[in-house]
């Protein structure tokens, strides 16, 4: 009899696993925010050919599935693959290659950073990003007369933090051609800061392209996208909207990816030369499971925080200075025509009230009557009140940092009427009835834990303001994880196949070490992930 009934549950042991579906991997006792269309939980999933098959409770999941590799998350929070919908992340790479002045308070640490990399490197052209006067003492433009001393036959040319500045020294403009006496005049879009009459160093926006550097070798961009994508796996980003590519690089993220030494998904804004234009609109979309071309980054105007930004009315803190459109007003009505034939997005930057209006009419001439085209205003700082609800069918694409990193200076700018329409994420989001975040990075740091933390609390990492920045505009935490997932796919026509995590879709999701929906909001910021997936694969 005893003989009878082990071989019954041997039996039925074999049909169990034979009825079993096997898969490559199972992941249980999870503390998962699916992101489904009623924002549900799981504590299991499974994982074949690279996409999510099963999604459920253990018991679900292990009586269905039997797996190579089972993960127990001990009860971790795991979130979707996030996408970072607004980045540079083969600029990121490149900057890697060079100096890095992020986070300098004086122009004398700037200086100093830049003669100990002259020291290591022994470089012929100096370059790099990262200075930002709003952080120093004396919040004023530097000028290029102690680079001319320290670096008297070596060209620098270093960008502001947010690209829309470089300070260069003599030796820079000697080498482009120009000297401080002798420079264009009368440039559409940008300006060369002069001092009785002859350039102070510092060139803004369409006068930056007057300014040569050395090109990039192919080995330096190649080292580039692998270490921002180490950087960016660590922040558990899983797709990334590189904003403003050209076609050599382009290119050279997709044979990365073809041989797997790029793994990471990115979603290519080409820069919208004529050029490109041509090319692209004439190759139609490019789609791989990991590279996804159909969408063209036009530069609306310049930035904010070195008074490039178009305004309506002079900024508040220079009489007489509006900014200026990067082109004429009748290019943008070009472009767009061009790209509204076809089934890309024209996605513009556009950060003053005057550039944020411009392009939105331009989009709806562009656009007439056609639907679901998903074109994005690229920051959307800055809104008039009577422009909010021409945000109807055009995505705002906003990067929540932004707002903490401008705060403690953006009034001076723009006055205190113009704030109300400043950095209103809720107010957009009311509109459109999403909205897309990113980073901005290196404009910003490389960090979706900041992201999400100044989009709920609207503080920076101190805590301040009391209280929090506009927190009328605050998003829920809710809102903020669709922002960088589902609301981010679908930004991108990759709802389908990403943002969430359902049967169906890619297996990208991230294990993170803390609660990022419960924690309290001053300890958002201090998240770190534990691993990133990809496919499946852990990747981080």
């Amino acid at each position: 009899m005893r003989k009878y009934i082990l071989s019954l549950a041997i039996i039925a042991i074999f049909a169990s696993c034979q009825q079993q579906e096997k898969v490559d991997l199972i992941v249980i006792n999870a503390n998962a925010y699916t992101v489904n269309n009623y924002f549900g939980k799981a504590e299991s999933f499974a994982v074949k050919d690279g996409k999510f098959i099963g999604v459920g409770s253990n018991d679900a999941i292990q009586n269905k599935f039997v797996a190579t590799e089972t993960v127990d998350a001990k009860n971790q929070t795991i979130v979707p693959g996030l996408i970072d919908a607004h980045c540079h992340f083969a600029g990121l790479g490149l900057s890697l290659q060079k100096v890095n002045l992020r986070g300098t308070k004086s122009y004398d640490e700037i200086l100093e950073k830049l003669v100990a990399f002259k020291k290591e490197k022994n470089a012929d052209y100096i370059t790099g990003r990262g200075w930002d006067q709003n952080d120093w003492e004396v919040k004023v433009f530097p000028t290029k007369e102690k680079l001319d001393k320290l670096f008297p036959n070596t060209p620098v040319a270093i960008r502001r933090v947010d690209g829309h500045a470089l300070l260069v020294n003599e030796a820079a403009l000697k080498y482009s051609g120009i000297s401080s006496t002798k420079f264009p005049k009368n440039i559409t879009g940008g300006e060369f800061m002069q001092k009785n009459g002859k350039l102070t160093g510092v060139l803004i926006d369409a006068a930056m392209q007057y300014i040569k550097t050395p090109s990039s070798t192919k080995k330096e961009a190649i080292q580039g996208l692998i270490d921002a994508q180490k950087v960016s796996f660590s922040y558990g980003l899983t797709t990334v909207n590189d904003a403003g590519l050209g076609r050599g690089t382009i290119e050279l993220m997709d044979s990365l990816q073809k041989t797997g030494d790029l793994k990471m998904r990115v979603y290519a804004m080409v820069s919208a030369s004529q050029q490109n234009l041509d090319y692209y609109l004439g190759k139609g979309v490019i789609k791989t499971d990991r590279l996804n071309v159909r969408s063209f980054k036009v530069y609306g105007d310049g930035a904010l925080g070195s008074r490039g930004a178009a305004m309506r009315d002079s900024y508040s803190d220079r009489d007489n200075h509006h900014g200026a459109l990067i082109y004429k007003p009748k290019r943008y009505a070009e472009i767009a025509a061009q790209i509204a034939k076809s089934d890309y997005q024209m996605n513009t930057h556009a950060i003053g009230d005057s550039a944020n209006t411009h392009i939105l009419k331009t989009y709806k001439v562009a656009l007439k009557d056609q639907k679901d085209r998903r074109w994005k205003i690229e920051h959307a700082q800055i809104i008039s009140p009577e422009d909010f609800d021409m945000f109807d069918n055009i995505v705002p694409s906003i990067q929540p940092t932004h707002a903490t990193s401008d705060m403690y200076w953006a009034k001076d700018r723009v006055g205190s009427k113009r704030m109300k329409g400043a950095y209103a994420y809720k107010d957009l989001l009311k509109k459109y009835g999403s909205v897309v975040l990113g980073t901005d990075f290196p404009v910003e740091r490389v960090s979706t834990f900041l992201t999400f933390s100044a989009a709920v609390t609207r503080q920076d990492t101190e805590g301040f303001p009391a209280g929090g920045f506009q927190m009328e505009n605050a998003l829920t935490r809710e809102q903020t994880l669709k922002g960088m997932t589902i609301w981010a796919a679908h930004s991108n026509f990759e709802e389908n196949e990403k943002g969430s995590i359902e049967v169906g879709k890619f297996a990208d999701f991230v294990i993170l070490n803390q609660n990022i929906m419960t924690v309290k909001g001053s300890e958002i910021h201090k998240t770190k992930v534990i691993a990133t997936y990809l496919n499946g694969e852990k990747v981080y």
